[in-house]
């Protein structure tokens, strides 16, 4: 019968695949911290360093997140991970989008206030994963020395995670990062004439 062909043919292929799977993963056995980037033209990077914040509160971890170019607006995230004070820290540093505050000194200042206080989270044992959000739009703009990011990021502790998101991130970034995601901008309805809208953007 061509269906118990089809099944049978189906159940050998994945009994296969299974095995290889199974070898592949028996060999990875290194379990360290990450540096991870978000970067890209499409809609989804920090929306994608949030759900793994959520994710590591899933686990009792703890959570700093510093945002570096949005300033602390009324988000629905923020508005979630203000629910839990004892387990995520936030911090806002953002002055708005460079070609808003125009002003290449103040951007320097607060990319500069809000380096440290991601340093200061990644110094803190008790936190298991720092979120850079938008980092890689200071480091584009030369708010930030890209040398020092680097090094900062090289020396980190060996059991902690760190993400940095921003389209155009630098290639000494990439270069230092262990898990690179680019998100590809193929639609989207802002070009349509639709403005951000709750629970979507913000």
């Amino acid at each position: 019968m061509p269906m118990e062909n089809d099944a049978l043919h189906h159940k050998t292929k994945m009994e296969k695949k299974k095995a290889a799977r199974d070898k592949i993963m028996a060999a990875k056995t290194e379990t360290r911290g990450l540096v991870i980037v978000h970067t890209g033209k499409g809609k989804g990077k920090s929306t994608a360093a949030w759900g793994l914040a959520v994710r590591a509160l899933g686990h009792g971890q703890r959570v700093g997140i510093v945002q570096f170019v949005k300033g602390k607006w009324e988000t629905g995230e923020r508005t979630i991970f203000e629910a839990f004070p004892d387990q995520c820290v936030i911090e806002s540093y953002g002055e708005g989008f460079s070609w808003e505050s125009q002003d290449l000194e103040r951007d320097r200042a607060a990319a500069s206030k809000a380096f440290d206080a991601a340093l200061k989270l990644m110094n803190d044992d008790s936190i298991s994963l720092v979120i850079m959000d938008e980092i890689n739009i200071a480091l584009r703009y030369g708010q930030l020395d890209v040398e020092d990011v680097v090094r900062r990021l090289a020396e980190k502790r060996k059991d902690l995670h760190v993400v940095l998101t921003g389209r155009n991130a630098l290639k000494e970034i990439i270069e230092v990062a262990d898990l690179v995601t680019e998100m590809t901008l193929i639609k989207h309805p802002f070009r349509s004439g639709v403005k951000a809208q709750v629970g979507i953007e913000f």
